[in-house]
């Protein structure tokens, strides 16, 4: 039986939904198209949604649709990119069913119910799931909206949820107009007692669809004498009539064919090998096979079988075997999709990366390629090898139940593949120009670069970081003789809001090479931006090396992407010694992150941003000499705020044991990777919002001359605002937010963004070395425009561009030849796409 709730979130839990009280049956939830007496809808189908097929880090999502109906099956990270690029509806979705409630299956739900709350009143979304969905929908309050509107179902037994419940399976009926749904929870087999988790249960989705009438044969109903053709329709909705010529009664099945039974299938994931045990011994599935074996004189036809479990899964003897019992259904392996994905999932993005790699591939270097999923082909390949009617999944691959006549598989919507030499030839037939100019970049780094013109030092104002003047015209000394191997930075997401086909939001990936590497911000999606720029491989250790991740605030699109990294980080370094993840962020991320930890171990500590600012950092010190006697806390606290911003005093007291540990510990950490300090500073955007100046540690050269180290800093989203400009002093880049372009300043203004000018003025003011640009709104230009005297020293950020410290010196010779690539398309086309930006 099911729990139906209506939450409002950031509002209290409504009235009679304590998780101790009686489920309440289904029908007090208020759907959305229920009725009963409503014809059955001419189209319907299930379709996969590829979404992570060419990454594989999330697991799909299953569309199945009707005329009035839609539902999705689990909602992975990039549920919503990939339905802005293949044109399907968030607005239509009335229902989510979740398998598991785990970073998997649930990554895009946040940013799929902030759009729909950004849509206007009256759009609600119905979530389904096992018992720990509670737990979700408890943690993701912490930044959702109170306008979103979210409509919780909890499969679960009858009566209060209890674990020794949990050692049968027990399924639930689900009705809606153009189907039934049933729902089947299984957990691992041979857990016992308390060891079983909330998290090992997962959901088995059968949907029934209702059966089709019979054919009408109006032929027939002439011959029996029926003329008055209201009668038609009364034999047609099951009645009996009386003969209009003959004395005779005319019934339904004299004129019409036998109904035609309702198609069925069967959303399965099984996890664990453990799963597969309880799986192969339900009950709950007797009425569905179709071997002699388990065969009821009820069994009904199971047309299709999707499976989401993965290769160690289905490829195991116990599952094929029960594969087996549907001997007249469709297998489609969804959770191994092994096929090689030589045609990427995100066309519109994929084709720009190609094009960018082709004028200037030291900045835009080319995707990973499919081929290190070879050895998961390999491995997924035995499990379906024996089985002629099991087939991996493709991307946007349907089964179609109706029409009746068009039953099976369906791939007219099979995206057709899109190889780069394709991409680069259209690109030479629209801009022929572009030969050259792809010459011409070239030849831009195999200038010499002048690093020896170096002015004197001097101290910032704060006294902490002694920076060179700089001339605009050379380098500064941090970059004499700087290596390949020093410092890159990839731009995994450049845009504001919510996804779009051409940007994914923010996240900015430091590799520090052979000292780690580091995250700012991690919106939706950075794990698979990830592996599209590393490949698997090279993300894992991305990912395994990270020293830590700073967010700058509670915004959505900067923080969701990070459940996704932490499980990842938490699975590669399970057995092997380490330390949990260092995450920074504003004390909301934390009350998130806390309540999320409770659904599965994130392996992470937490520091408030406020214990990373310069007076902390100056108070944590102070405390930490030598002989130097304990503070009380009042006095510590007005020596944290000494310095800091006037309008905010945001600095935290460090006498905290476990603040003073985590500072020790993240001093320790940085040392390790090559860096002096990290250090948070406020902005103007929104409650606790930061961002950060990244300062190297010195170098020394082999004649023994110290080079200062390289200062980055990232602002965050903001107004132009002195603490960036008073941060960024003699920055060697200065990374800026650029969400408006500069003929909305109102709309930067009352959002607390900043425009393309006022960005690049920050920069200049602060005598930052290069100004790269980022964080664009989805509805505006690929390449905002600038004029000449903007562009001497600022570059614009696209997804997955790397900029190499010593490549600096070019950056600004580059933005010329990317205005020539974009000419023809300077404005995004989202003619046929919903942009709905919050108010972020």
């Amino acid at each position: 039986m099911e729990k139906a709730k209506e939450v409002k979130f950031n509002e209290g839990r409504a009235k009679g939904t304590d998780r101790s009280s009686k489920p309440t049956l289904i029908k007090n939830l208020r759907l959305k198209h229920h009725t009963a007496n409503s014809t059955s809808s001419t189209t319907a189908y299930i379709q996969i949604l590829g979404i992570g097929m060419d990454t594989h880090d999330t697991m799909p999502s299953i569309l199945l649709f009707f005329d009035k109906q839609r539902f999705i099956f689990n909602a992975g990270e990039g549920l919503q990119r990939f339905c802005t690029e293949h044109k399907i509806k968030l607005s239509k979705i009335d229902h989510i069913f979740l398998s598991r409630v785990c970073s998997e299956s649930i990554g895009g739900l946040p940013g799929l119910l902030l759009t729909l709350a950004g849509m206007g009143d009256g759009l609600s979304v119905n979530i389904w799931g096992p018992s720990n969905l509670d737990l979700l929908v408890d943690a993701m309050k912490c930044f959702i909206p109170h306008h979103a509107m979210v409509h919780t179902n909890i499969i679960s037994h009858t009566g209060p949820l209890q674990v020794d419940n949990f050692h049968s399976s027990a399924s639930v009926a689900i009705k809606f107009k153009d189907v039934k749904i049933s729902a089947i929870l299984l957990q691992p087999n041979g857990v016992e007692g308390s060891d079983v988790k909330l998290s090992d249960v997962s959901v088995i989705y059968v949907c029934e669809l209702h059966e089709s009438k019979g054919k009408f044969h109006k032929e027939k109903a002439d011959a029996l004498g029926i003329k008055v053709k209201t009668k038609f329709r009364e034999l047609t909705e099951g009645k009996s009539v009386k003969s209009d010529l003959l004395d005779i009664t005319v019934h339904p099945s004299d004129v019409m064919d036998a109904p035609i039974p309702g198609p069925i299938v069967i959303v399965v994931d099984c996890p664990t090998n453990s799963h597969v045990q309880e799986l192969t011994s339900t009950q709950s599935l007797n009425d569905y096979y179709s071997d002699s074996s388990c065969q009821s004189q009820s069994s009904k036809i199971v047309n299709c079988v999707i499976h989401l479990g993965p290769a160690s899964v289905v490829n195991s003897s116990h599952y094929k075997k029960w594969m087996k019992k549907f001997t007249s259904a469709q297998h489609i392996m969804a959770g191994c999709v092994m096929k090689e994905v030589q045609n990427p999932i995100l066309k519109s993005s994929a084709r720009i990366t190609e094009r960018l790699n082709y004028l200037c591939p030291h900045l835009f270097p080319p995707m990973s390629s499919a081929s290190d999923h070879n050895f998961l082909r390999e491995a997924c390949f035995d499990s379906t090898s024996k089985l002629s009617n099991a087939i991996f999944a493709e991307n946007l691959l349907k089964f179609i139940f109706r029409p009746h006549a068009r039953l099976g598989l369906d791939r007219s919507d099979v995206p057709s593949p899109l190889p780069a030499s394709a991409v680069i030839d259209e690109l030479l037939l629209e801009i022929p120009d572009i030969i050259d100019a792809r010459q011409h970049v070239s030849q831009l780094w195999q200038k010499p670069t002048a690093t020896n013109k170096c002015a004197n030092s001097i101290p910032d104002s704060k006294g902490l970081i002694d920076e060179p003047i700089l001339d605009e015209n050379s380098p500064p000394c941090c970059l004499e003789n700087i290596r390949r191997d020093d410092l890159e930075i990839t731009f995994l997401g450049t845009g504001s809001s919510q996804p779009s086909k051409y940007r994914n939001v923010t996240a900015i990936y430091f590799n520090l090479f052979s000292n780690g590497s580091l995250l700012l911000d991690c919106g939706e999606g950075t794990l698979a931006q990830l592996k599209r720029r590393y490949g698997r491989e090279g993300a894992e250790n991305a990912v395994r090396h990270l020293a830590c991740v700073w967010i700058s605030h509670i915004h959505a699109d900067h923080h969701v992407g990070l459940v996704r990294i932490l499980t990842l980080r938490r699975d590669l370094l399970k057995g092997v010694p380490h330390d949990p993840l260092i995450v920074i962020g504003p004390s909301q991320l934390k009350r998130f992150l806390d309540a999320y930890q409770r659904l599965e171990d994130l392996d992470m500590q937490f520091l408030d941003n406020k214990a990373t600012t310069a007076a902390s950092w100056e108070t944590f010190e102070f405390d930490n000499e030598p002989n130097k006697a304990i503070t009380s806390t009042s006095s510590l606290e007005e020596s944290c705020l000494q310095g800091s911003s006037k309008r905010l005093k945001l600095s935290v007291p460090v006498d905290n044991v476990a603040t003073f540990a985590l500072l020790n510990h993240l001093e320790n950490v940085l040392n390790k990777a090559g860096l002096e300090r990290l250090i948070s500073f406020s902005v103007v955007h929104c409650p606790e919002a930061f961002g950060v100046v990244l300062k190297a540690a010195d170098r020394i050269n082999s004649i023994g001359k110290v080079i200062p180290g390289w200062k980055v800093v990232y602002s965050g989203d903001t107004r132009p605002c002195s603490e960036t400009i008073e941060a960024s002093q003699g920055a060697t880049i200065l990374i800026h937010e650029a969400t408006f372009e500069d003929g909305m300043a109102g709309e930067a203004i009352a959002k607390n963004h900043s425009t393309t000018k006022e960005a690049i003025d920050v920069g200049n003011s602060a005598g930052a070395y290069r100004i790269v640009l980022t964080h664009f709104s989805q509805r505006h230009p690929k390449i905002p425009v600038l004029d000449e005297l903007s562009m001497h020293k600022t570059c614009i950020a696209f997804d997955l561009m790397t900029i190499n410290l010593a490549d600096l010196h070019v950056l600004p010779e580059v933005i010329p030849y990317l205005k020539l690539l974009f000419r023809t398309e300077m404005l995004i086309d989202n003619s046929d796409d919903h942009v709905v930006e919050a108010d972020l």
